[in-house]
């Protein structure tokens, strides 16, 4: 296959000049997707969409909650709008990650923060349904089909580590099942693991290897709702198949792995991964495999491409510096081999702030092709739960997406950031600030700024080379460097600068283009030609997207 080449400069003001071929944009599918570059939405179904106000209210949850502590209507049917408006395609998104939506506790808590429901989706009551807040299988079912139709995968949040608070309305499990003390102090790997993260939030004995029967509360409640045989059937089933023992984590592995089976979601974020013992992992990614397996084989139209099942964990406060391990203070755990493709990288906001430009891609480069050689890290600069965000009150949008959008490894999109949702709200406490409803009414009063995230994520999209390719610089001043990326015999390069002016801009590509080449510019969408190596620009734009005709 032709070259493509993408040379993209990159400064604030950043100049991108970005090549590849054209036969590459208009078969797009000819583009390998590559998990270790992709562009990755992340939202809270909760807050995002509300396009069903008929499942707002469940459970009787209508007490007065503190601010953003309830439930807001986003439902699995408002990002299914979304991605069928084509709102994803056009942030250049080929993967959404959603938070979890399995059925949540009923009941509230009203500890420290004031009244609070599970709108979130990480205080699970039962793995197996779906909470009626956030829709139905059907809606699941619609949403991972019209996400697929348009090339984007779907990721879905795994908690296997604790239940939902205890409240009025959900008792807590028998001790076979959860430990309710000591809370975790977070000084060694048994403060850690074998713990409660919070007080009021049961953990899963996930270090059983013994047989346990199931809560009565699950066994009260599918009996009622009419499915309590269906569910013991499929359990028998499993464990079977699989030999394992009736352990609280291998229930919860079952149900977690059924989404593979019935919807065909193509990863998951793990929640918690370092509150859990390492060898879960393992056991849970065999189980995964093999429900993706077992779906490609039984729906052979619905496979998207060759790739394996996607896990990416959350191992809070790792960073990419710290290669393949967490260090617990008297452990050292490895995290990638034989359990995730990839991990957040927490470090990423940092580096974002305190390191020069090059020297921040020069050293994910060095060590996503060294150590962490066949696996990824997720990069964001603000997410849910992290307090202190790069830019919290969007005074830096151009610079947000530059950064993340241009960064090597996968990119993660916080719902908002491409329309500089601000990350303080009035009367919120903690991570509350973060959670605000999407701010869809802002698409008109920051249309450029969406207008550079899209225009910067679709360029993501189209050239793994920017995520996933080798590292190069070619010049310091301009700052100017390259991206490689092969599959097979697909080629695709990337060059970075920065500090190019508006206006006029003239740059030497002697070394990427042969004279005489035909490039399209996308940014400001004009044809042109390298004459004696060099490429001139003139737009009102400091970003340039070139490929080559």
């Amino acid at each position: 296959m032709k070259k493509s080449i993408i040379l993209a400069l990159i400064y604030v003001p950043l100049v991108v000049f970005l090549v590849n071929c054209k036969e590459n944009r208009k078969e797009k599918d000819k583009t390998p997707f590559v998990w270790e570059g992709a562009n990755i939405y992340f939202l809270l179904v909760d807050r995002f969409n509300n396009a069903d106000a008929t499942n707002d209210i469940n459970f009787n949850r209508n007490k007065e909650t503190a601010v953003l502590r309830g439930f807001k209507g986003g439902d699995l049917k408002g990002v299914t709008q979304k991605i069928n408006e084509g709102y994803f395609t056009n942030l250049g998104v080929n993967a959404i990650w959603m938070t979890p939506i399995v059925e949540q506790i009923h009941g509230s808590t009203n500890e420290g923060t004031g009244v609070t429901y599970g709108y979130h989706g990480y205080w699970t009551k039962d793995w197996t349904a779906i909470d009626p807040n956030f829709g139905t299988k059907e809606d699941l079912h619609e949403l991972v089909e019209a996400a697929h139709k348009k090339g984007i995968r779907i990721l879905l949040d795994a908690v296997i580590n604790h239940t939902g608070p205890v409240t009025e309305k959900d008792p807590v499990w028998s001790e076979d099942w959860v430990r309710t003390e000591p809370k975790c102090e977070y000084t060694n790997y048994e403060s850690t693991v074998t713990c409660t993260l919070v007080e009021n939030l049961p953990d899963i004995k996930t270090d059983s290897n013994e047989n346990v029967e199931l809560p009565q509360v699950l066994v009260d409640k599918w009996k009622k709702e009419g499915r309590y045989q269906q569910e013991i059937a499929e359990l028998d089933a499993f464990f079977e198949r699989t030999g394992y023992p009736r352990s609280p984590r291998f229930y919860i592995i079952k149900w977690l792995t059924d989404y593979i089976t019935e919807f065909g979601i193509d990863g998951y974020r793990c929640d918690t991964v370092k509150h859990t013992e390492a060898y879960v992992w393992e056991e849970f990614k065999t189980e995964c495999d093999y429900a993706f397996a077992k779906f490609k084989k039984e729906n052979p139209n619905k496979v998207l491409d060759d790739n394996n099942f996607y896990l990416v964990g959350e191992v809070y406060n790792y960073g990419i510096s710290n290669g393949k391990y967490f260090d617990y203070g008297d452990k050292k755990q490895n995290y990638f081999d034989n359990k995730f493709n990839s991990q957040i990288n927490f470090e990423f906001k940092w580096n974002a702030k305190q390191m020069p430009i090059q020297e921040m891609f020069a050293k994910y480069d060095s060590i996503l092709h060294s150590n962490l050689k066949g696996f990824g890290v997720l990069n964001y600069l603000s997410s849910h739960d992290d307090h202190d965000p790069f830019d919290a009150k969007r005074e830096k949008p151009f610079e947000t997406a530059n950064k993340l959008l241009l960064a090597p490894g996968t990119s993660q999109i916080y719902y908002g950031d491409e329309l500089a949702r601000v990350l303080l709200v009035e009367g919120a406490s903690g991570d509350a600030n973060l959670r605000s409803f999407m701010n869809w009414e802002a698409q008109e009063s920051n249309s450029e700024i969406l207008k550079h995230w899209q225009k910067l994520g679709q360029f993501r999209n189209n050239h793994p080379a920017v995520g996933a390719g080798k590292h190069q610089m070619l010049s310091s001043n301009p700052f100017v460097f390259s991206r490689s990326f092969s599959k097979k015999d697909y080629h695709d390069k990337v060059v970075v600068g920065l500090n190019l002016p508006k206006g006029k801009k003239i740059i030497n590509v002697s070394s990427v283009f042969q004279n005489g080449e035909n490039l399209h510019e996308a940014y400001s969408n004009q044809d042109l030609k390298v004459k004696n190596g060099k490429v001139s620009v003139n737009s009102e734009f400091s970003i340039v997207l070139l490929e080559t005709k």
